[in-house]
């Protein structure tokens, strides 16, 4: 080759490049634009809707037996999903029946001792999303993300304040996003945290401000917190790659086993969703792993690749803040 050809080749070669940064700025631009209205919409929407009633907490309980603290995983609602038996308004009353069974078991434990605060986890894929999961998605889907959006933070804040109202101390809610609620699919050099499930977690967040509520979330791809010295991990699931039609048993102990190893700091055990299947597994160092339900039902996607269906449910636990460890346990099943 001549030293013009080669020159030429470089040439052309700068021209693409040059090409590919441009559009890449252009999808930046176009993806920051759509985050921006949608929180500005949600603002908007907050303001002009005002806030919701602020109800009275029950007093603290003056008991002095072991005190625990209700530990509630809402995960994997898929709102905006369609099938033949589910939607958004059961997805409403399947949340609402969730919260009024996590209030009835909490008062049967306060039959025995004080139960006085609680923490919620959202654990993410509480939206179906757009289409960027898998081919025939978009077929399954009810409503657009917009609607999406603002019907899982009505619900989210509903639960808030109907939990908030039964626990004397301050709620706690831990946020943690999922593979759904994703502004493009993996691969195509959008931003991860671009997600319809922060959104609703910040839209629910601010209309809740006046709630003695602490709200937890960020930018990581999993969330670390206590209970007292219980000390938990949550994430979504789909960090565990390979999915393949089956739940990757040995793939998700394998991972959160190299976690506890000093990947991540300390942690009893490891919450997560994602698979839509109720699993209690046992880490090497004596931690458990925790894979919880979804409130969806008949999804043909889950009848046809995994070849299985789940029966719509949620995790609840009762956790001792002082001994560190999980004292009862119930996968609430949901009509």
């Amino acid at each position: 080759m001549s030293e013009y050809d080669e020159q030429a080749q470089v040439d052309e070669l700068q021209k693409l490049l040059k090409k590919a940064q441009a559009e890449a700025a252009r999808n930046k631009r176009r993806t920051d634009d759509i985050v921006g209205a949608i929180y500005q919409a949600a603002y908007e929407a907050a303001k002009a809707s005002g806030r919701g009633a602020t109800v009275k907490r029950p007093a603290l309980d003056k008991r002095r037996k072991g005190h625990e603290v209700a530990l509630v995983h809402a995960t994997d609602w898929q709102l905006g999903k369609r099938t033949a038996s589910y939607n958004i308004q059961v997805a409403d009353r399947r949340i609402a029946e969730f919260t009024d069974k996590v209030i009835a078991l909490t008062d049967i434990q306060r039959k025995d001792h004080p139960v006085d605060e609680c923490v919620l986890m959202l654990g993410g894929d509480m939206v179906e999303g757009g289409g960027n999961v898998f081919p025939t998605q978009v077929w399954e889907i009810e409503a657009h993300l917009f609607e999406q959006l603002f019907e899982t933070a009505r619900i989210i804040e509903q639960m808030v304040r109907t939990l908030q109202a039964n626990f004397a101390k301050p709620l706690r809610i831990v946020c943690e996003w999922g593979n759904h609620g994703r502004l493009g699919r993996y691969g195509d050099g959008t931003y991860a945290g671009d997600n319809v499930d922060r959104m609703a977690y910040r839209i629910a967040q601010d209309r809740t401000k006046d709630l003695p509520v602490i709200w937890q979330h960020s930018e990581a791809w999993y969330q670390t917190f206590s209970i007292g010295n219980y000390h938990v991990l949550l994430v979504h699931g789909d960090e565990v790659k390979s999915f393949g039609g089956n739940v990757p048993a040995f793939g998700i102990m394998r991972k959160v086993n190299a976690w506890a190893s000093g990947v991540i700091a300390d942690f009893n055990d490891c919450y997560m969703g994602h698979y839509h299947q109720n699993i209690t597994m046992t880490l090497a160092n004596g931690g458990r792993v925790f894979v919880s339900g979804s409130i969806e039902s008949d999804s043909e996607y889950a009848k046809e690749f995994v070849a299985a269906t789940g029966k719509p449910s949620q995790r609840l636990h009762f956790v001792n803040p002082d001994k560190g460890q999980v004292t009862a346990e119930y996968v609430v099943w949901l009509t």
